[in-house]
C-alpha cells in the first residue's frame, strides 16, 4: 500500500513537471538567456532544432540559409 501511494506522488509530480515544461514551451523560454541574446546579436531567424531523448540533448542544430547580414549604409 505504502507503494501504490509513492507511486501516485510520483505520478503527480511527473504530471506537474510535464505541465512546467509544456507553459515553459508555450512561453518560448526553452533556451537560456544566454543563447537568447546571440541569437539577438546575430539577427537570426531561422529555425534551432533540439532532439531530446532519456531527458538529454542527443542532437541540435540550426537551419543556416536563414542568417540575415546587415550591410553597412553606403555613404
Amino acid at each position: 500500500m505504502c507503494s501504490n501511494h509513492s507511486q501516485n506522488e510520483n505520478n503527480g509530480n511527473e504530471e506537474n513537471s510535464f505541465g512546467e515544461f509544456r507553459r515553459k514551451v508555450r512561453a518560448a523560454q526553452v533556451l537560456s538567456p544566454a543563447v537568447e541574446r546571440l541569437l539577438w546579436t546575430l539577427h537570426f531567424t531561422g529555425r534551432v532544432s533540439v532532439v531530446v531523448q532519456n531527458g538529454r540533448v542527443l542532437k541540435s542544430g540550426y537551419e543556416e540559409g536563414y542568417f540575415r547580414r546587415h550591410e553597412p549604409a553606403s555613404t
